[in-house]
């Protein structure tokens, strides 16, 4: 039975194959790190309303659907880095 793959999947293949992803020194601690986020991110026990420009839930839906995830969850996953500290500006870091 052959098997056929999306482009998503075939880029990753491809990506892979050409030795472009290295691997991480502590395997354990990266999966615990995932697995943080994942959990600090999946319990939802407080609700917020905030107004976006049309624009900018737009774009926002659009990176959700690429990253394969609700949007809700995508606006968590980002509010929760920055809070934690990891999510870096990284057009602050070029200009200077």
């Amino acid at each position: 039975m052959m098997r056929y793959y999306d482009e998503n999947e075939r880029d990753l293949i491809k990506s892979i194959e050409h030795g472009e992803w290295d691997s991480v020194d502590d395997l354990e601690s990266e999966i615990e790190e995932a697995k943080k986020i994942a959990k600090a991110t999946r319990i939802k026990d407080e609700r917020i309303n905030i107004r976006l420009n049309s624009g900018v839930l737009k774009l926002l839906k659009s990176k959700a659907l690429e990253e394969g995830v609700p949007y809700q969850t995508l606006v968590s996953s980002i509010l929760h880095k920055y809070v934690t500290g990891k999510l870096k500006d990284e057009s602050s870091s070029t200009n200077q």
